[in-house]
């Protein structure tokens, strides 16, 4: 199969993890809530497929380009 890896946009912390490893996801769907500047933005998934790994945990810090996922479809 093959994967897409999910990278942050931009560094904060991960407010909330969305999905769990083996969850089908749509393209769009929210992956986690990452909060930066007092803000909370939602990073969406790029693909529809199934979460094969979950890379970050809540309050953890990551920086712009941080793997935060990975997706196969």
């Amino acid at each position: 199969m093959a994967q897409e890896i999910v990278e942050a946009p931009l560094t904060g912390k991960v407010m909330k993890v969305e999905v769990k490893e083996g969850d089908k996801i749509k393209e769009g769907d929210t992956v986690i809530i990452l909060e930066s500047m007092k803000m909370e933005n939602p990073i969406v998934a790029p693909v529809d497929g199934t979460v094969a790994k979950i890379n970050v945990t809540v309050n953890q810090a990551v920086k712009a380009g941080d793997a935060i996922a990975v997706i196969e479809f």
